[in-house]
């Protein structure tokens, strides 16, 4: 009896396993295709000024190259390097590079010179703006290995963004001449969705706020600290990292008196 329970035990951990590292897959995944279908989005038709071969260079590479570090995130890096041999200090300082250069921040603005090189084209830039915003909320998650729940504080104020996206889009439609009664009708309405939007980020920021003597609950981890004194001085501090989703990670560390 006791064998099958553990067989079954090892079989949920088993599956398990392979459930989250089949989901961390397929965010890396999604990461990838969201910015390679960004670069093609912005890059046709193809321009021939402004470098738009250079810039169209620099952000497949960003893609390809935020892709391979995103893919290569669980692999150690050996903190010692005197007694490592030539190939593996190259290896270190490969993954040193790939690991510390801004690649989705450089394809970003190679993506949206592309952009720019082209004629004016409201709802296609629209288009282009949100998913450069999904790739980098893919991005961060893949990096954190984070479920998607951990934007869900975040949806009222992606949800007003995509609005004030939407405007932007309808104001670079109206035509050119004298304002007229469309042109101030949107105009408020931005004007109304930016203080709604600035309503609801301020209060979420200053929630955020960190605290005097409640830890540092910038991120998406939010610490927590407990601290209790013991008969003789002793003291026993628990830390804990309370993620966004839910989950846990935690710390406890005793402190002697004396030391």
């Amino acid at each position: 009896m006791s064998g099958s329970a553990t067989g079954i035990a090892w079989i949920t951990w088993i599956t398990g396993r392979l459930r989250a590292a089949a989901g961390a897959v397929a965010v890396r995944a999604a990461a990838v295709l969201l910015g390679a279908g960004c670069v093609i989005w912005a890059a046709l038709p193809s321009a021939d000024t402004g470098y738009a071969g250079f810039a169209l260079t620099v952000a497949i590479a960003g893609v390809a190259a935020g892709g391979l570090r995103l893919a290569l995130t669980a692999v150690p890096v050996p903190e010692d390097s005197y007694l490592l041999s030539a190939g593996m200090r190259a290896w270190r300082a490969f993954l040193a590079v790939l690991r510390q250069v801004p690649w989705e921040e450089g394809a970003l603005i190679a993506i949206v010179w592309l952009e720019v090189l082209h004629p004016a084209r409201p709802w296609h830039t629209a288009f282009l703006g949100a998913g450069l915003i999904a790739y980098l909320l893919v991005t961060h998650l893949a990096e954190s290995d984070a479920a998607l729940a951990t934007l869900r504080p975040q949806a009222r104020v992606l949800g007003v963004g995509a609005v004030l996206l939407a405007l932007g889009a309808a104001a670079g439609m109206l035509p050119a001449a004298g304002p007229g009664a469309g042109s101030a009708l949107l105009r408020l309405v931005a004007a109304g969705a930016l203080i709604v939007a600035a309503g609801l980020v301020l209060p979420y920021v200053a929630r955020r706020l960190p605290r005097p003597g409640a830890g540092d609950p910038v991120g998406i981890y939010k610490g927590e600290a407990n601290t209790q004194i013991f008969p003789g001085g002793w003291r026993l501090t628990k830390r804990l990292a309370r993620r966004e989703d839910g989950a846990l990670r935690g710390y406890t560390g005793g402190q002697d008196p004396d030391g």
